[in-house]
């Protein structure tokens, strides 16, 4: 059975997408300074997650989750920022932060579910 990894296909979607953002974003006259911080934060949740998947026991998974988490609520922190800076216009960071909030609600059931709380 060959079922896709939730977390995995939208972190890489969503790092992606803020990859193609900032690429653009270098053509425009924008200070790419604070930019640059959600392209770090952003594509560092699938990196971690991706991590995590490979990781060698059930602790060092929790604790690669963990810190997919972190750096999803740090780009959610920066995309707010920047939104409300008129940096980014509403409709982008609209997008953005959905793909962000869909993957702190994945990486919090995750973090419960290995943890054996319940969401």
């Amino acid at each position: 059975m060959d079922r896709k990894n939730v977390i995995l296909t939208k972190s890489y979607a969503s790092g992606l997408k803020i990859l193609k953002w900032y690429l653009h974003l270098k053509n425009t006259k924008v200070d790419l300074g604070l930019c640059s911080q959600v392209l770090h934060s952003g594509t560092a949740i699938g990196a971690n997650a991706e991590e995590g998947v490979g990781a060698s026991s059930k602790k060092d998974f929790i604790n690669k989750m963990q810190i997919a988490y972190k750096e999803a609520r740090e780009t959610r922190y920066w995309l707010n920022l920047l939104r409300d800076a008129v940096i980014v216009e509403e409709k982008p960071a609209a997008s953005f932060m959905g793909d962000c909030e869909e993957l702190l609600k994945i990486l919090t059931t995750i973090l419960n579910s290995s943890k054996g709380r319940n969401s």
